[in-house]
């Protein structure tokens, strides 16, 4: 578990590097600052930092379980991040904040809360992904919290009052990545780059875990379609 904990550190490291496409990274600066001097907007550190504390882990969501499986098969934890990653990825998981952006560039064309409106009458998973949490019901205490030190700009508060206002559902932590990148400015994979670079912590954290628990996951499945026909003999 040592050697597991070194390595852990020396890829964390790494990351925020990586993330930001450079050749070297400054260990001894925290990722927040790492990041802020990146994008060249050292105004954001606190609110980074911020962003990236609250979002680090939330139980088993898809992208841990995930996770956690491939620690249980005994793969490195580089591996078990690439799996976590590829499973952020997703729409329904991962990627409200692409949604997001789309619907924002659709607003600034047009203009007011109309193509919000359009965009949630058409059905777009975008009310369920970035406004309400299931297990959040009196609203995401995590987005409630960090909404607190990000002034909206643009057009993200009329899109958040036409979503709140047709869902009923305030914003979640989805939400805030897309609005701070907006708000100071940052580069279009920011939102992504942000909450990767937090939940890794958690991921982590889960696969050192499951390594330690040294238990293969391996689910039953159970038939839920039509009634299997009996053999006779």
């Amino acid at each position: 578990m040592a050697v597991l904990k070194s390595e852990a550190e020396l890829l964390f490291g790494r990351l925020p590097a990586a993330s930001l496409g450079t050749v070297t990274a400054r260990l001894d600066l925290p990722v927040h600052t790492r990041l802020a001097k990146g994008w060249r907007k050292p105004r954001a550190q606190n609110i980074l930092r911020r962003t990236l504390v609250l979002p680090a882990d939330h139980e088993l969501n898809a992208s841990t379980f995930a996770v956690r499986v491939a620690a249980s098969t005994g793969a490195s934890l580089s591996a078990c991040l690439v799996v976590g990653l590829a499973t952020r990825i997703g729409p329904l998981h991962g990627g409200a904040a692409r949604l997001l952006s789309s619907l924002l560039a659709t607003a600034r064309q047009i203009g007011g809360n109309e193509p919000a409106r359009k965009w949630f009458h058409r059905g777009e998973p975008l009310p369920a992904f970035a406004f309400g949490h299931p297990l959040c019901p009196g609203g995401d205490p995590r987005a409630i919290a960090l909404m607190r030190h990000v002034k909206l700009s643009g057009m993200f508060l009329p899109v958040r009052m036409a979503a709140e206002d047709l869902t009923g559902k305030p914003p979640n932590v989805d939400f805030v990545p897309a609005a701070l990148a907006d708000s100071y400015g940052l580069p279009r994979q920011a939102p992504f780059v942000i909450f990767a670079l937090s939940r890794s912590v958690g991921w982590i954290a889960h696969a050192l875990e499951q390594i330690g628990a040294g238990q293969l996951i391996r689910p039953r499945a159970r038939h839920a379609g039509p009634a299997l026909a009996k053999e006779h003999p």
